[in-house]
């Protein structure tokens, strides 16, 4: 795992400033503190940061073909490397190490711009082909590791794998795209391909960029989908078999490494079938790594410690103080952009930990978007079976008045709570569920933005995202649709994103066998009542670890990987969040509405509503503020340096 970054010129040869690009690649050390490289030539600057993990002694980077005319930068891994190696070998090209990287240099020369449908993994890469004249980008499937790009006024691309990296060159404006804040406020991240900056960009996953010398940039280019089928006749009890080979094989293709590898065990489902499999596979014991609160309602690690007991593993729990809150600050700075996600927090420590004892880790991220997993996913199925009894125009006229008028009854149990179903009845399918995923709904986000910001925003809701994607979800199954929402935002932009940026904080590689691209294309085939049955999320999985796992670990309640925002904002965090929300830092951004942010603390303060979401929200984008003024203070240090 490393960090990549660098210069084109997208108008010539003119030859980059190394000390510029030293700068650009210094910024992301903590991604690869084993070694640092750059190369420089007429038209490209390549820095690279290298955290060994494979081909430990002679993977350096950047790597370059048997002539020198073609060179790559990269960040991930090619799982399906050594099956590569054999086949490329064929076509006459001579291996000077064993490392993944040098597949793709090769793979490039064989199989040009399609050389990424071959690869099996998650990646990053930079690479320029000098012969051709071209640059290329190009970023996994899944969008596991991260690809931020800008092109500047005097034609110079730039490209890193985080966002600090680009502003590290000096030459990025860090204008706020206004278009990116109301996204963030809806969703608690910037969707790709945008970032908080109009100049820069995300290279959207399963996409490539293809740039030749002397031309404009284009539009990047996609190069996968997943398409839901759904028509597989396997039966059940075939499914479940078919998913434990499938399962170990990607599993085993994710402990190639030759430095320390272990696992995080949550003690869910996802995490604790990975481990599992692991066990199986492995002639030592698993280290394993799990993260408890010393708060009871937030607490899994009596669950993961059944399953590290159970295989036995070398396994290790870190009691974590739920005030924990001391990150906010780091996690700003790790982010570069505004992000909202509060499980950032027990993800940075859960990292934190396990570099301790390892270098890569497996998760079991990506299970619940793959196999239906998400309470939402079972309530937009059954809000779905009504929407379809009744016309959109009669359930507008019928349902919208209702949850315009319904009290919001936080404070109630869940059945009174009709205000929101009443809403999402009202609407299409794509925005019922938009409304379902976002933290904040339209008409707050409007109550909160300043009369200058709404004007900036010309009427753009943030709905469009998934209006976009729902355009080429292409299936009419409840389930496989949102799935297929889930997997083109929440997953992308805030698992992945979450996950990337507090493992390389601790320089920690992370694997995630089931966002397999294979095992997702073998599961879009299966109907979606092997994945939500009888009202329960990842049947198939459950039913296919009843033979490996607890009963208990499989079937109880999904708790989830959360902080007590609620008590911190009424209790230790009360000035924090005072001062964040009725500061300067918010007000002199000229995008808020000031008497909207008071009522909003005082009315959380006053126990009359909790606004907790809203608050971490905002919190978030004060310190991501303050992180963007001392990155400008630092900055003419940097250019004199």
């Amino acid at each position: 795992m490393c960090g990549i970054t660098g210069l084109f010129d997208t108008r010539g040869g003119r030859l980059p400033d190394t000390d510029v690009l030293r700068r650009m690649n210094a910024s992301q050390s903590h991604r690869g503190p084993d070694e640092g490289s750059v190369h420089v030539e007429p038209g490209v600057g390549l820095g690279h940061r290298r955290l060994s993990v494979i081909d430990v002694a002679t993977g350096q980077q950047p790597l370059f073909n048997e002539d020198g005319s073609v060179v790559v930068v990269f960040n991930g891994e090619i799982y399906n490397y050594q099956e590569l190696i054999p086949e490329l070998q064929a076509l006459g090209h001579v291996f000077r190490t064993r490392s993944d990287t040098e597949v793709i240099v090769h793979a490039w020369e064989s199989w040009g711009e399609r050389c990424v449908e071959r690869f099996r993994g998650m990646f990053a890469f930079a690479l320029w082909d000098r012969n051709q004249r071209r640059f290329f980008l190009a970023r996994d499937r899944l969008g596991v590791k991260p690809m931020y790009y800008a092109v500047l006024p005097d034609g110079w691309l730039l490209f890193g794998s985080e966002l600090k990296s680009l502003v590290a060159h000096g030459g990025l404006a860090t204008e706020i795209d206004p278009l990116a804040v109301e996204e963030y406020f809806a969703l608690g991240y910037v969707p790709e391909p945008r970032t908080i900056y109009r100049q820069a960009r995300k290279l959207p996953a399963a996409h490539t960029l293809v740039i030749p010398s002397g031309q404009r940039v284009g539009e990047p280019q996609a190069y996968w989908d997943l398409r839901f089928t759904l028509g597989s006749t396997i039966s059940a009890e075939d499914a479940q078999q078919e998913l434990v080979q499938r399962l170990r094989e990607s599993v085993r293709l994710r402990m190639i490494a030759e430095v320390p590898l272990g696992a995080f065990l949550s003690g869910g489902v996802d995490s604790s079938a990975v481990v599992a499999t692991m066990a199986g596979l492995s002639s030592s014991a698993v280290k394993t790594c799990s993260i408890g609160f010393d708060e009871p309602g937030y607490d899994e690690s009596a669950f993961a410690a059944r399953v590290a007991e159970r295989y036995a593993t070398d396994h290790r729990t870190q009691v974590v103080a739920s005030d924990d809150y001391g990150l906010i600050d780091t996690l700003a700075h790790l982010y570069d952009e505004p992000y909202a996600d509060s499980s950032a927090i027990p993800t940075y420590r859960v990292c934190q930990l396990a570099r301790q004892h390892v270098t890569v880790a497996l998760s079991g991220d990506g299970g619940d978007e793959a196999l239906g997993g998400y309470r939402r996913h079972r309530m937009h199925v059954a809000e779905e079976r009504l929407r379809s009894a009744l016309p959109l125009g009669l359930r507008r006229g019928l349902f919208g008045p209702l949850g315009q008028v319904y009290p919001k009854a936080d404070w109630a149990p869940r059945m009174f709570r009709a205000k929101t179903t009443f809403e999402a009845l009202a609407r299409d399918t794509a925005a019922a569920y938009f409304g379902s995923m976002s933290l904040m709904p339209a008409a707050a986000r409007q109550r909160l933005f300043s009369a200058e910001l709404k004007r900036d925003l010309g009427g753009y809701e943030a709905l469009e995202v998934f209006r976009r994607h729902a355009k080429n979800a292409h299936t009419d199954d409840p389930l496989a649709f949102v799935q297929y929402l889930d997997m083109k935002t929440y997953l992308v932009d805030d698992i992945n994103t979450k996950v990337d940026r507090a493992s390389m904080a601790h320089s920690l590689e992370v694997r995630e066998p089931l966002m397999d691209h294979q095992l997702l294309e073998w599961l879009a085939t299966l109907p979606s009542s092997l994945k939500l049955q009888g009202g329960q999320g990842k049947w198939l999985l459950k039913k296919a670890m009843e033979p490996h796992l607890p009963h208990d670990v499989l079937y109880r309640p999904k708790q989830g990987f959360s902080v007590p925002l609620q008590r911190w904002f009424r209790g230790p965090l009360r000035e924090t969040v005072r001062n964040a929300l009725t500061g300067a830092t918010l007000a002199d951004s000229g995008m808020f509405d000031g008497a909207e942010l008071r009522r909003i603390v005082q009315e959380n303060e006053g126990g009359q509503r909790d606004h907790s979401v809203a608050i971490w929200s905002l919190v978030m984008f004060e310190a991501f503020l303050r992180n963007l003024q001392r990155s400008h203070r630092a900055a003419p240090q940097a250019v004199a340096a």
